[in-house]
């Protein structure tokens, strides 16, 4: 059977076009089916919406080619700061504190805006992958020696494999028959941008209240990005406040630290929940990013995990190719799944345990996470422990590609 291309991608969000270049690079042929208009996200307005990349995330982009242009924009997170306690009160009297001099790379991570990011990767996907813009994949069916594809506007396309990179609702694992696990946390992510008198030095802050943490993540010049988690009710009544209600009921949960803070773009919600498949694979067909594992926001580990989803498929079907295998037979999707699924699902889990054990008022739970934050932070090498790990260095084995190296 004559195929269109090597490899079809289902999503045009960012890791589908991640995962595009990376194989691009290593010459198999690539299409990517984009549901969103080539123009969607490409503009320059800010509108607040930013991603925390680990170091490992950083050096994948850096392995693409991306990096020098995106570096222009992105802030270096130096140090983080988690604490805890009740909105109006300030942080508890322990906590844990994060500082990027303690380990050889002297930084955490970075903080990169979506419009930034997103418009790096459609720019560089022209001349080098087939990029489809404003068509989904509606239908799949896979055969022997390939998987048909059936995008929105009639078109089929005949490839090795598919790849669904679209999303908790991803259409490809359902179709697929892949069931997902999780729970709806009862929570709604509020996101937006504040400008702030003071500069933040570089430290992101993750306060964790009864009702949920706030993070405030440091963007370039005096401004953060913060994503705030609400139970769902009070979430709605303050998303439908007027800009200057909404400020005063962060404030009391912001603090002072920075001077007086301002509304810097639009604000947004998200409702959480956690979901992960029960399988990444099917018969030629892989699933990457939040098709794979939708996890809380609470470590800002999202995007981080897609793309080392990225990095490990990338990998073992380069690798497959070159040793002149099928790259959607089930033995290579095996290899991929062993290698991703077990990390994704413990780190999931781990932020579906921080966030349980933290958004509670309970008064006994409260003081046993202040001993516990005091305990690690008391420990430098279980402290650095944790921060290599956050920075996603700490991967055995680690994906060439998470360590700037190309394929």
């Amino acid at each position: 059977m004559t195929t269109d291309f090597d490899i079809v991608i289902a999503g045009g969000g960012l890791n589908g076009p991640a995962l595009a270049l990376a194989l691009a690079d290593a010459g198999l042929s690539v299409a990517v089916a984009d549901a969103r208009p080539a123009e969607a996200r490409a503009g320059d307005a800010f509108d607040g919406r930013a991603y925390a990349l680990a170091l490992a995330s950083q050096r994948l982009l850096a392995a693409l080619g991306l990096w020098p242009e995106l570096a222009r924009h992105a802030q270096e997170i130096r140090r983080v700061e988690a604490t805890q306690g009740v909105p109006g009160s300030g942080p508890g009297p322990f906590g844990l504190h994060f500082d990027g001099a303690e380990i050889e790379e002297g930084r955490l991570g970075y903080m990169l805006e979506d419009r930034f990011l997103y418009r790096a990767l459609l720019a560089a996907m022209a001349g080098r992958v087939t990029h489809l813009p404003g068509v989904s994949v509606t239908g799949q069916q896979p055969e022997a020696a390939a998987i048909r594809s059936t995008l929105s506007d009639g078109r089929v396309l005949v490839s090795r494999l598919l790849v669904g990179a679209d999303g908790r609702q991803s259409g490809v694992a359902r179709r697929a028959g892949i069931k997902r696990l999780g729970r709806d946390y009862g929570q709604i992510a509020l996101v937006a941008a504040v400008d702030h008198d003071l500069p933040h030095q570089g430290t992101a802050h993750q306060f964790f209240m009864p009702g949920g943490p706030l993070a405030i993540l440091p963007l370039p010049g005096n401004r953060s990005s913060i994503v705030w988690s609400e139970p769902e009710a009070s979430a709605r009544e303050i998303m439908a406040l007027p800009d200057a209600q909404f400020l005063e009921v962060l404030r009391p949960r912001f603090g002072d630290f920075l001077g007086e803070i301002r509304l810097a773009g639009p604000r947004f919600c998200y409702p959480l929940n956690l979901t992960l498949a029960e399988r990444y694979v099917a018969p030629r067909v892989a699933l990457v990013g939040d098709a794979a594992h939708g996890v809380h926001p609470v470590a800002g580990q999202g995007l981080n995990l897609g793309l080392r989803d990225v990095a490990a498929l990338a990998e073992v079907l380069v690798a497959a190719r070159r040793r002149g295998e099928d790259i959607g037979t089930d033995p290579v999707l095996a290899r991929y799944q062993d290698w991703r699924r077990p990390d994704a699902t413990l780190l999931a889990l781990g932020m579906d345990g921080v966030n349980t054990l933290f958004s509670n008022g309970n008064p006994l739970l409260r003081a046993a996470r202040e001993i516990g934050m005091g305990l690690v932070d008391a420990l430098p090498p279980l402290r650095r422990g944790f921060m290599r790990q956050a920075a996603g260095l700490s991967l055995e084995p680690m994906p060439r590609l998470l360590t700037g190296r190309p394929l």
